[in-house]
C-alpha cells in the first residue's frame, strides 16, 4: 500500500506545475502579466505618446501625474478610475504619466493586467509584494458583463482582504463607464431584486473603492484640430492651417464622432501621404 501510494505522490509530483521563477525586475520597466504558466513578459518599448500631446485633459493630468509621484517617492497614495468617452487618451496618459514619473529620475513599473487575467491577480500580487519596487498595476478597459463574477477578484487589488494592498502596488484602470457595469444591469438588478438596494449595492459600490476618479469627455471641434497640428509639429508634418482644418473636419464627419483617437487616425493617415514616418 505504501509503495503504490509513493507513486501516486511521484505522479502529481510530476504533473504540478514547477514553482514560478522570481522575476527580474531589473529587465524593463514595464511588464505584461501573463497566466498558463504565470509570467511576467518583459516590454522593452512601451507604446505611449509624449504627455505634451495630450490636449484638453488638463485636470486628469495634473491629478494623476501628482498621485502617481505621491506613490513612486514612498507617499500616500489613492487606486484611480480613469472613465468616460472612448478614444480620449485614458490608457495614454496612464503611460505618460509612468515616462513623466520615471523621467525624474523614480524607480516606478508599470505591470499590464488584463481584465480575463484577474483571478490569478493574488498570485501576481504576491509576487510584486515580495519586490523592493514598487509598481503601477495597469488594467485597461475594465468592464463586467451581466453573469461576469472576475469583479470578486477585483477587490484583492483594492481592498486586499486580510493582508491589505501590497503598500508597493497601486492599481490604475480605465473604463467607459463610470460604475464598471452596463446602466441596463444595474437597472434590472434594482427592478427585479427581492431587495434592491442590496442587489446592486456590492457591483456598483466597487468603482466607489477608487480613491481617484477621474472623467474624460468628449473633445469639442478647436481641442480635436489642436490635437493634429500638436501631432504634425512634434513630428515634422508641413500643412498650412485651412487645409489642415478642412481636411480633419471630413475625416472626423466620415467617423460621426470626435476623440483623440480619430485626430491620431487622421495625422496618421496625412503622415503617410506627405512620406513622412512615424
Amino acid at each position: 500500500m505504501s509503495e503504490a501510494l509513493e507513486r501516486i505522490a511521484d505522479a502529481l509530483e510530476r504533473m504540478s506545475p514547477a514553482p514560478l521563477a522570481s522575476p527580474d525586475f531589473n529587465a524593463a520597466d514595464a511588464f505584461v502579466w501573463h497566466v498558463d504558466p504565470d509570467r511576467l513578459q518583459p516590454v522593452p518599448d512601451v507604446s505611449r505618446v509624449e504627455m505634451s500631446l495630450l490636449v484638453g485633459i488638463n485636470r486628469a493630468r495634473d491629478t494623476l501625474l501628482e498621485n502617481t509621484l505621491q506613490f513612486a517617492r514612498g507617499l500616500p497614495a489613492n487606486n484611480a478610475l480613469l472613465w468616460g468617452a472612448r478614444g480620449m487618451g485614458k490608457s495614454s496618459l496612464v503611460k505618460a504619466v509612468h515616462a513623466a514619473v520615471r523621467a525624474q529620475g523614480l524607480g516606478l513599473k508599470i505591470v499590464e493586467l488584463q481584465r480575463e487575467d484577474l483571478p490569478s491577480v493574488g498570485r501576481l500580487l504576491n509576487l510584486l509584494r515580495e519586490s523592493g519596487e514598487r509598481f503601477l498595476l495597469f488594467c485597461d478597459d475594465l468592464s463586467f458583463s451581466h453573469d461576469d463574477q472576475h469583479y470578486k477578484s477585483l477587490k484583492a487589488v483594492l481592498d486586499g482582504g486580510i493582508e491589505g494592498r501590497p503598500e508597493n502596488v497601486v492599481f490604475y484602470a480605465t473604463s467607459n463607464r463610470r460604475h464598471l457595469m452596463p446602466r441596463d444591469m444595474i437597472e434590472n438588478e434594482r427592478s427585479s431584486a427581492i431587495s434592491p438596494s442590496e442587489a446592486v449595492e456590492e457591483k456598483v459600490s466597487l468603482s466607489d473603492r477608487f480613491g481617484l476618479w477621474l472623467g474624460f469627455h468628449p473633445c469639442d471641434q478647436d481641442e480635436y484640430l489642436a490635437m493634429i497640428r500638436g501631432y504634425c509639429d512634434a513630428h515634422g508634418v508641413r500643412i498650412d492651417d485651412d487645409t489642415l482644418r478642412a481636411e480633419a473636419i471630413e475625416w472626423q464627419a466620415t467617423r460621426g464622432s470626435r476623440s483623440g483617437r480619430v485626430a491620431w487616425q487622421y495625422f496618421t493617415d496625412l503622415a503617410g501621404r506627405k512620406g513622412v514616418a512615424i
